[in-house]
């Protein structure tokens, strides 16, 4: 009953295919804003899960625009080719982040994230 409001970033967590597409499993996070975090309201739907992010380094790209899964998987692909064969990250989930609100038409704000092993 604890209305929150749209916190940012929004964030996707990506399970790419061998194509680099996403699979159909995703899972959307949003962060509970400070008042709440240290006694999060319980959430009345069984889907909804309060989970805790540990700390991570990731790497990362930002781009523009109204982000869609092909810009994402695009985004994804640049970063895994500028790092190359050397670094060490995760390859089984990538994070897909937004910090904009959908009616705030420019100078919009996109990331995508690898996180480091």
């Amino acid at each position: 009953g604890a209305g929150m409001g749209m916190t940012a970033p929004m964030s996707i967590t990506a399970f790419p295919a061998e194509d680099g597409s996403f699979q159909q499993k995703v899972k959307v996070s949003l962060r509970i804003p400070s008042q709440f975090q240290a006694n999060p309201p319980c959430p009345t739907d069984e889907s909804i899960k309060i989970e805790e992010r540990q700390a991570m380094t990731i790497y990362s790209t930002q781009f523009g625009g109204y982000a869609k899964e092909v810009d994402y998987v695009s985004h994804a692909a640049r970063l895994k080719a500028a790092l190359g064969s050397d670094a060490a990250y995760r390859k089984d989930f990538y994070l897909c982040n937004g910090y904009d609100p959908p009616m705030k038409p420019y100078g919009r704000r996109n990331e995508v994230w690898f996180v480091k092993e």
